[in-house]
């Protein structure tokens, strides 16, 4: 077996390959139509920010799982740490019995979290679950029903996750009723909020307000400077609790260990997941302790804080910490500096925004109108160069990719991102 390089991508035939094309038909027979795909591609293995698929073909990976494999994938501490504990202990429900690992990672989360108060953590099993925790938690605290969170938000799928969420019409359609007295803001816009408290949820019966600190799946969307210290100003005023979801901006993804550092501001309740065990099935939220004050068997989870996972979870916080923030500082730097220097000769190119190696790439038509298909054009044009690319937004594309990403990566990647702008401007002029 060939060693998987650390930068070249290679692409050894048309795509799909053969190999691939056979699981993809076994995939279609039995796997749910409810995904979404975005390319053809079978992963067989993977390395730092390296992907090889079931043909041999190798690529550059600026997704990252969805922002997940933040020290980079099969990172060998944490694959240690994992086979170390899975030769221990592999589960024993936290809901019931103590085990080191599931409050080792506990008080390194109340360590490292926003702010000096004192913390509490429960874990999840996903950033869906740890939304659903903290809604009930934020309920169940206040004692009042009503919730404000924010248009073109994402904060999963289950019901009540899904019902904060006003991503795309997709995403709720067919699932009404929804959860009752969730109500929407235009997000980075504060007199919104005030008006909101105003008309429709009085203060006294708001019982948070739940923000991505940079939204995530609504276009990478970074706020004013105000904007965040504006919300806990708000909620500080009426008694409403702030809740941050840090899903996708954890862990060192922007360049901090959590987003709302960079604007010093302090959650009540913090929501965890994607980065913070580099793959395995992890969430958590970490409240302010007198916030989590719910009696024992009001909320639990069977698997959630799984040693394994916590496991997983301390090595990746030890490795973000040692070196992979200040990394996807410099990287996302020079991610962005090379973008933004390819949108002066792009006009499809309509804005490059974000922090650390949490970047967004709006594409706009030549009316300067967001241009969704020319967007799924060029991730499409990318993946067929051997670099994984991911949409979000209207017409975003994201870069989130490994935090263990390289100089030379970084140079590599911007040459096939210049070079599928080239072919998608190359098909509008042919006009195919």
């Amino acid at each position: 077996m060939v060693a998987l390089h650390r930068d070249e991508p290679r692409i050894l035939g048309p795509l799909p390959g053969p190999k691939s094309e056979a699981w993809l038909e076994r995939d279609d027979r039995v796997m749910s139509p409810s995904y979404t795909r975005t390319y053809p591609l079978v992963v067989r293995r993977a390395k730092g920010a390296m992907i090889e698929d079931m043909d041999g073909n190798r690529f550059l990976d600026f997704t990252a799982g969805i922002a997940v494999t933040n020290v980079g994938h099969s990172h060998p501490k944490v694959v240690e740490a994992i086979r170390k504990q899975a030769g221990r202990l592999v589960h024993m429900s936290g809901t019931d019995f103590y085990y080191a690992p599931q409050i080792e990672l506990a008080e390194r989360l109340a360590g490292i979290a926003p702010g000096s108060t004192p913390k509490r953590v429960f874990y999840t099993n996903s950033g869906a679950e740890s939304i659903e925790a903290a809604l009930k938690l934020s309920r169940k605290h206040t004692h009042r029903p009503r919730v404000i969170a924010f248009l073109r938000a994402f904060h999963g799928r289950t019901y009540g996750a899904m019902s904060l969420s006003a991503s795309k019409p997709l995403h709720r359609q067919g699932f009404a009723p929804l959860v009752a007295d969730i109500h929407h803001a235009v997000y980075n816009d504060l007199e919104s909020v005030e008006r909101l408290l105003k008309t429709i949820c009085s203060p006294e019966e708001t019982a948070a307000i739940f923000v991505e600190p940079i939204q995530g799946e609504g276009g990478y969307i970074v706020p004013d400077a105000d904007f965040l210290p504006g919300l806990r100003k708000l909620c500080d005023r009426h008694g409403i609790l702030l809740v941050a979801d840090e899903i996708q901006t954890g862990f060192g993804r922007t360049g901090k260990m959590f987003a709302c550092e960079h604007w010093g501001v302090e959650p009540d309740i913090l929501c965890l997941a994607k980065g913070i065990a580099n793959g395995l099935p992890l969430g958590a939220i970490v409240a302010r302790a007198d916030v989590m004050d719910w009696p024992p068997g009001s909320h639990a989870s069977t698997f959630g804080g799984n040693p394994v996972a916590c496991a997983a979870a301390l090595a990746s916080i030890d490795l973000i910490e040692a070196k992979y923030a200040r990394n996807a500082v410099a990287r996302g730097a020079q991610l962005v500096e090379g973008l933004k220097a390819m949108a002066a000769s792009n006009p499809i190119i309509r804005e490059v925004r974000g922090k650390g190696l949490m970047v967004g790439m709006e594409i706009q038509d030549e009316a300067g109108t967001p241009a969704p298909v020319l967007r799924d054009q060029v991730v499409d044009a990318a993946f067929y160069r051997g670099l994984l690319l991911l949409p979000c937004g209207p017409s975003t594309v994201r870069f989130c990719p490994p935090l263990c990403l390289t100089r030379r990566q970084v140079e590599i990647g911007l040459e096939l991102v210049g070079a599928a702008l080239a072919d998608v401007r190359a098909t509008d002029e042919a006009g195919v």
